[in-house]
C-alpha cells in the first residue's frame, strides 16, 4: 500500500512538506516499507487518505534514509513505526496515556481509529491547541512494551 502514498527520503522534502502544509494536519509516518507493523499502518493510512483529504496531508518517511537521520534524532524515534503530527509547521502533541506525547508509536487498530485521531488533532489545532487528548479508549492505544521494530 505504501506505493499509493508520498514517500520521503530527503530532509529537504520533509522540510518543504512541513512548511507548505497550511491549515491541514500533516501526518508523517516514520518507518520502513519492509517492516510488518509499518505495512499494517500503511494499509490503514492508504484506506483513510480519501476520508481525511480535506483536513490532512500524509507523507511516509523512510527511517533508514541517511538524510532523515536528523529527524530521527530530533524526535527521538527509537521504535517504528512512529507517526508525528504537524499543523501549520507546529509539532502537534497528543496525550494518549503513554509516557511520550510527541508521537504515536505502532499501528492503529482500524481505519476509524486513525481518522478519529487525525480529526481530533485538526479540531484542536483549529482552536489553537498544541496538545490534544487522544480520542481512543486505552485498550486501543499501542503499548510501548509491545515489540515494534527498533531503529
Amino acid at each position: 500500500m505504501s506505493y499509493l502514498l508520498e514517500s520521503l527520503t530527503r530532509k529537504v522534502d520533509v522540510d518543504n512538506l512541513i512548511l507548505n502544509t497550511i491549515d491541514r494536519v500533516l501526518v508523517l509516518r516514520f518507518g520502513r516499507t519492509s517492516d510488518v507493523v509499518c505495512m499494517q499502518l500503511d494499509e490503514i493510512i492508504a484506506k483513510s487518505v480519501r476520508d481525511v483529504s480535506k483536513f490532512a496531508a500524509i507523507g511516509l518517511v523512510d527511517a533508514d534514509a541517511p538524510e532523515i537521520q536528523s529527524y530521527i534524532k530530533y524526535f527521538d524515534i527509537t521504535l517504528i513505526p512512529a507517526t508525528i503530527f504537524f499543523f501549520n509547521a507546529h509539532h502537534m502533541k497528543m496525550d494518549s496515556g503513554t509516557p511520550d506525547h510527541t508521537k504515536w508509536i505502532g499501528a492503529f487498530h482500524s481505519k476509524q481509529d486513525f481518522i478519529d485521531v487525525v480529526e481530533v488533532i485538526f479540531r484542536g489545532a483549529m482552536k489553537g491547541k498544541l496538545i490534544v487528548t487522544c480520542p481512543l479508549p486505552k485498550e486501543r492505544v499501542p503499548k510501548f512494551e509491545l515489540l515494534y521494530g527498533n531503529i
